[in-house]
């Protein structure tokens, strides 16, 4: 049933791209720039970077300060306190994606992370002050409760998360086939040049579902649907940078307006959902508990949220 569904709406997709091809070009164009002009420089350095850091041990020398203090807050292993700085810092996907380097390099445990990817892939607080909060709320006085809330919000539901978890080991494993596979040196090649190439390619397919998301957005808002979930709760859910714009300059009240957006930026959107699973195919982490586990972070955050607006 499923892979018949999946087929139809492919088909179904397709064929509406064929009708407005209008559409189609403005999407595509507006998600291109947007990877352009935000996505490659802000992820791509990092990707590049925390492989290096991974591959060459140097991370070794930063999980001995971050180790201690993650250890316990998360009961997480060391090196499973540089995925979650990671996480917490540079924004969705990059929680997903030093999680996965982890895992294909021996470092964490197969449940220690799956149980950091429940918490630790969260957008930047860059992205929160300058992009969600000054751009496109502009209010000030938002910063720092915006921030508190976004973060605090993963935290707690760390604490919920932890018992499916536990116990679980925190000594690396043995490296695996695809950890020595991704280790070896191909001839006239580098270890930079590896990692390099490896960002390239993780930015490459964010850009290709940034692109995709952004003609389903295009094609979506053609319809003219008014239906308040629509326009208030699916197409700001599908993208996350053009769902806050489509937020902020929609009907709603500036407190609804700040609920939403909180709501959405921990979510991360469908479009961060499948650059999450991109990023962990292969490693034998499932998709369908992450889900579940940002659906319950949002409703964290909006209880937060709620108690903020009240008090």
């Amino acid at each position: 049933m499923h892979r018949y569904l999946v087929k139809l709406l492919t088909i179904s997709v397709f064929i509406l791209m064929l009708f407005f091809p209008k559409l189609v070009f403005a999407g595509a164009k507006e998600g291109l720039l947007l990877w352009f002009n935000s996505a490659l420089p802000t992820l791509l350095p990092f990707m590049i970077l925390s492989n290096l850091l991974i591959k060459t041990h140097s991370a070794d020398w930063v999980v001995r300060v971050t180790g201690p203090l993650f250890r316990h807050i998360f009961h997480i292993s060391d090196y499973g306190s540089f995925a979650a700085v990671t996480g917490f810092l540079c924004g969705y996907p990059m929680g997903s994606k030093v999680t996965s380097d982890l895992l294909t390099e021996g470092k964490i445990s197969l449940t220690e992370a799956q149980y950091l990817l429940s918490f630790c892939n969260n957008a930047s607080p860059g992205f929160i002050i300058s992009y969600v909060v000054l751009q496109n709320l502009k209010q000030e006085q938002l910063l720092v409760p915006s921030l508190v809330i976004l973060t605090v919000s993963p935290i707690l539901a760390s604490f919920l998360f932890r018992p499916f978890y536990s116990p679980y080991k925190r000594k690396a494993k043995s490296p695996s086939a695809v950890s020595m596979l991704n280790n070896s040196t191909p001839a006239g090649g580098s270890l930079i040049d590896i990692c390099i190439m490896n960002g390239f390619e993780m930015i490459t397919k964010v850009g290709g579902y940034i692109m995709l998301f952004s003609i389903l957005i295009s094609l979506a808002k053609a319809t003219n649907i008014s239906n308040s979930l629509f326009t208030n709760l699916f197409l700001p859910s599908m993208e996350l940078t053009s769902g806050i714009a489509l937020l902020s300059n929609g009907t709603l009240s500036s407190s609804e307006t700040f609920f939403m957006c909180m709501v959405c930026t921990s979510f991360g959107g469908w479009c961060a959902l499948a650059q999450t699973k991109c990023m962990i195919a292969g490693t034998g982490l499932s998709i369908k508990p992450y889900i579940i586990q940002k659906l319950i972070t949002a409703a964290v955050t909006s209880l937060l949220c709620l108690f903020y607006l009240h008090y």
